[in-house]
């Protein structure tokens, strides 16, 4: 299955008009290396660098210009690939150095399942010198290949789109099988049951153990197996330290890392007050969804990664200042996204397994933010304009409208 991931014609585009080094980020087995050999292929000139091979580990140690060989051809600039090179010892000074010594005759593309804006382990800093992109699994809007431009989804973002005959049977896949490449394209359930089995304990004990400082890590993969059943509530820290026994601090540390290495993002409450909404606790979900055994908390962490893989994408596009929160009132009114333009209200978005009623939380918080509305639904053939009180709200089916968010 040849699938093109939203990041590809941006990076191609950006490796013709800038210098600076374009930085991957994402989880683990999301497709970065398979993305960055097809830019590579289409580039046509360059050379593939891995951690993982013991060789390029070698190479790079002892002649960091090893690519300064590569024949220019006819005047292209060679791409040079290092894929996940923030597991190499002292990376960000091998990249300053690199860049600043080969950037007018080479081109870089970096890869990594460790957060590459975040991620802290010494070295000179590389700001300046990179452009930040992240690789989500994969999105119903990636798999159908079909969505309308920006321009018009932000003029009307509570439009009804086409209606496909393909998406149900997409999003059902992906419902089952997560947006992972490998366990969705194999395509059986018990696969991804043995994948997903292996997944975060690779990370936790792989990435994490060999990464970090962290020494607690069977308690660690404990957190870790806890979180599915936390997903559309609140997070409550504490309850998490008391089933541990362990420190308020040591738990927050540990999310902190498993946001790094992109095991969980959590979503904040709205509020015109940055430092109220830092305050309040959060919402955590999963890169993995299909690991919630719950179906209106998987359905809604479905939305929520298409959603802040949308708004994600947008930003690193230079199109705007977009951002993804909850609203949550004190009468305990929630609805459970609210897009964010420039920090203030653009579009509210409320999940609901078959309801196809508008939520009341959704009309209320329409009413007083006085922006568009969507209540998505997780079955097909749901499509309605509902007018309550004076105020029209879209009812529609999860998989149509996601399959067009730009």
């Amino acid at each position: 299955m040849s699938i093109t991931r939203n990041l590809h014609p941006l990076i191609l585009s950006d490796l013709r008009q800038y210098e600076q080094m374009l930085f991957v980020s994402g989880p683990r087995q999301c497709g970065k290396t398979t993305l960055a050999e097809m830019i590579l292929a289409q580039v046509g000139i360059g050379r593939y660098w891995n951690n993982d091979i013991p060789e390029d580990q070698i190479l790079l140690t002892q002649k960091p210009s090893f690519f300064e060989e590569i024949d220019h051809g006819k005047g292209v600039k060679p791409l040079i690939v290092f894929d996940e090179i923030h597991k190499f010892p002292r990376w960000k000074n091998v990249l300053k150095g690199t860049y600043d010594r080969s950037r007018k005759d080479f081109r870089f593309l970096i890869t990594g399942s460790g957060r590459l804006d975040l991620y802290q382990k010494g070295g000179d800093s590389l700001a300046g010198r990179y452009l930040l992109y992240h690789l989500f699994p994969l999105t119903i809007n990636e798999l159908s290949g079909k969505k309308i431009p920006l321009e018009d989804f932000l003029k009307s973002p509570n439009a009804l789109p086409e209606e496909r005959p393909e998406t149900p049977s997409i999003w059902k896949g992906l419902e089952t099988l997560s947006g992972f490449p490998e366990p969705f394209t194999r395509g059986t359930e018990a696969f991804y049951r043995r994948w997903t089995q292996a997944y975060s304990k690779q990370i936790v004990r792989e990435d994490i153990r060999d990464l970090t400082h962290v020494r607690q890590i069977g308690q660690m993969e404990i957190l870790a197996g806890l979180l599915p059943e936390k997903v559309g509530n609140l997070f409550s820290i504490n309850s998490v330290r008391e089933d541990l026994k362990v420190s308020f601090d040591t738990v927050k540390s540990w999310i902190g890392v498993f946001e790094k290495f992109f095991l969980v993002f959590l979503i904040t409450p709205w509020s015109k007050k940055l430092t109220r909404a830092i305050q309040k606790e959060p919402k955590l979900y999963l890169y993995n969804w299909a690991a919630i055994s719950e179906p209106g908390a998987r359905f809604e962490n479905m939305v929520a990664l298409h959603l802040f893989q949308a708004v994600t994408l947008w930003n690193e596009r230079g199109l705007g200042e977009f951002g993804l929160h909850f609203v949550r009132d004190r009468q305990k009114n929630e609805v459970d996204f609210l897009i964010t333009s420039k920090k203030n209200p653009f579009l509210l978005v409320e999940t609901k397994l078959e309801e196809t009623e508008p939520a009341a939380a959704l009309l209320k918080m329409k009413k007083l933010f006085h922006v568009p509305a969507v209540q998505l639904v997780n079955k097909p053939g749901v499509s309605r304009q509902v007018t309550r009180d004076d105020e029209k709200i879209l009812v529609v089916s999860a998989d149509r409208w996601l399959s067009s968010l730009p």
